[in-house]
């Protein structure tokens, strides 16, 4: 584990009580004792160390003790502020975002499929995840989303940031349609510094990753559109292109599934995004 996820409502008295699923996943899971140490992010962004200092085991909780702040983490940790772009004493990035936001606009494949992409994506350190009903996803998908799944997808979402150590407070949005998707795209704040992606099965795409990124100057935000097990139509293609202003690309590699798509799709951008910024 990476780092421990810490909520408001845990922190009393300047001490952080955990108990119920959190004291069986430190206790039974990674087994802490008294004394050890951990990294703890805090609801402002914050990346702390924390001292076991009692573990109740007849009340089944354990109480941490921040650390006195050194300016270091026992991992390799990223403090809120790295992600807006502030750099190291050496110049570097730290965070390795490089100051982007990066939103995945997920057509909905089944379930099963949607929770691999949302703990990959969250584990790259994807801001948004939206979730598109689109021409060819399956009615069951999106319903599937409602209720307890939702509560699945948020812990499935913590885990991931837990394992990974990302900073990022990656948010799943409610299931939408195509039209609402890029509503809220343009809604959240685009501007020139932005650019946006739709991949395409198809090998006529006329858009290029590299073009596209390289004569955008001081890139802000980052959108990925990939589709479910049966694509992206045609139309949608051309609804993300002329509404959303969304560049068609094709990668000339083996056919992927959504799943992996998603993840290809993203690392690229990623790469592409910080080599321009080298």
């Amino acid at each position: 584990m990476r780092q421990f996820i810490v909520e408001n409502k845990q922190i009393r008295d300047g001490l952080i009580q955990l108990d119920g699923k959190d004291y069986r996943y430190l206790r039974q899971v990674l087994r802490v004792r008294a004394g050890d140490m951990i990294s703890v992010r805090l609801p402002d962004g914050s990346l702390n160390n924390a001292t076991v200092a009692k573990i109740d085991e007849a009340g089944r909780r354990i109480t941490l003790q921040l650390c006195a702040g050194t300016g270091e983490t026992i991992t390799r940790g990223v403090q809120a502020a790295e992600l807006s772009g502030v750099t190291g004493a050496d110049g570097s990035d730290a965070s390795g975002m490089g100051g982007v936001e990066y939103w995945l606009f997920q057509f909905l494949p089944r379930p099963q499929k949607f929770e691999l992409i949302v703990r990959q994506a969250t584990e790259c350190g994807v801001s948004a995840i939206v979730p598109v009903i689109g021409e060819y996803t399956e009615k069951s998908s999106a319903q599937s989303l409602m209720g307890a799944k939702r509560e699945r997808l948020e812990r499935i979402v913590r885990e991931a940031r837990q394992q990974s150590g990302s900073p990022v407070d990656t948010k799943v949005m409610e299931p939408m349609s195509l039209e609402k998707a890029i509503e809220l795209w343009k809604t959240e704040g685009a501007d020139s510094g932005d650019v946006a992606f739709v991949l395409s099965e198809r090998d006529d795409c006329s858009g290029n990753l590299r073009a596209t990124v390289q004569k955008t100057a001081a890139i802000k935000r980052a959108a990925i559109a990939v589709g479910s097990e049966g694509g992206i139509s045609p139309d949608e293609v051309r609804t993300l292109e002329e509404k959303g202003l969304f560049v068609p690309i094709h990668f000339a590699v083996n056919i992927l599934r959504c799943e992996t798509a998603a993840l290809y799709g993203i690392a690229a951008v990623q790469c592409e995004i910080m080599q321009s910024k080298e």
